[in-house]
């Protein structure tokens, strides 16, 4: 279980004092938890999620997250709701650790995605895009390109203990995005972390999105080619466009990809599975195997990304020509 830092009792029938969400329950710990510590809190006021920030998480970067969810929220997304304590905060302490009380959704995540969840992601996440206008706070993206040079850096004399080869496919990759790298796209608040572990339905209805802890600032089409790599490809790691015609074709019914983005697309499917072959490559690497948490295996995002350098246009991807 992915309960990096312990709570007591007494420690959190404080906190939900506090909180004035009435007596406690019942709480245990949330599996899924990779970033943070999360349990699932029962009150008689109702059902929450308690997050304790380890030390991965910049505490800096806490309002940013909190208060976008309370702006998307209160423009129609189905996200979770900060709750804010007695003193009207969002940002509590517990057990030596920057905490918030989050709202409960209901709803499970699809473990095999189907065409009608990817059409309802797809539209989902233009929504997002648009509900995000007018946030009054950015957070620039860390992993962005510049950042993939230098988390490869960090573990470059090992990538070939991971694939043979692998060094230099990283290293290839990253000089090509620096010189198509597209610039001045439209662009605002990003999900950029929106695979099947993160949005909830009930039954075929898209019930909610969640974990916003990796959202920042970036081009929006970048967005959506995270999404191509996260719901689009078969436990086999085929490409599956028939998902891919969903998902786009879902976006774009709310916000249709300019000539610009189009045309970026394939580029930005590239970096966006170099982006997670980045990060899982050193979490597999450095991670102990008696971790909490299991790492993910790097190796599917090297065929995505092999797949993707053989695309050349939008269009093979199911992105209709723009009119």
């Amino acid at each position: 279980m992915a309960v990096y830092t312990e709570v007591t009792d007494d420690e959190l029938a404080a906190l939900i004092a506090d909180y004035g969400l009435g007596e406690l329950l019942s709480y245990k710990g949330i599996a899924e938890g990779v970033e943070n510590t999360n349990f699932m809190v029962h009150t008689t006021k109702g059902a929450y999620i308690l997050t304790l920030y380890e030390r991965r998480v910049d505490a800096a970067d806490l309002p940013f997250f909190l208060g976008l969810l309370e702006h998307l929220h209160a423009r129609g997304i189905s996200c979770p709701q900060p709750v804010r304590n007695r003193a009207g905060d969002v940002l509590t302490a517990i057990a030596g650790r920057s905490a918030a009380v989050v709202t409960f959704l209901e709803g499970v995540w699809p473990r095999h995605p189907r065409e009608s969840h990817c059409q309802a992601v797809g539209r989902a996440l233009a929504e997002l895009h648009l509900a995000g206008d007018g946030f009054a706070l950015e957070r620039p993206n860390a992993l962005g390109l510049e950042g993939w040079h230098d988390l490869y850096e960090r573990f470059a004399s090992r990538a070939d203990e991971i694939a043979p080869g692998l060094g230099t496919l990283i290293a290839h990759e990253l000089a090509f995005l620096d010189r198509a790298w597209p610039k001045d796209l439209p662009s605002g608040v990003i999900h950029a972390d929106l695979f099947p572990d993160n949005v909830f339905f009930i039954g075929d209805k898209l019930s909610g999105l969640i974990d916003f802890y990796f959202a920042c600032n970036d081009a929006w089409a970048y967005d959506l080619a995270i999404c191509l790599n996260a719901w689009c490809f078969e436990p086999d790691v085929s490409f599956s466009a028939a998902k891919a015609r969903a998902l786009l074709s879902g976006y774009q019914t709310l916000r249709p990809l300019t000539e610009a983005e189009q045309a970026a697309f394939p580029v930005l499917a590239r970096g966006a599975a170099l982006r997670f072959l980045l990060t899982r490559a050193y979490d597999w690497l450095h991670t102990d195997r008696n971790a909490l948490v299991r790492p993910h295996d790097p190796k599917p995002y090297i065929r995505r990304l092999r797949f993707h350098q053989e695309v050349e246009v939008a269009a093979d991807y199911g992105v209709e020509a723009s009119s």
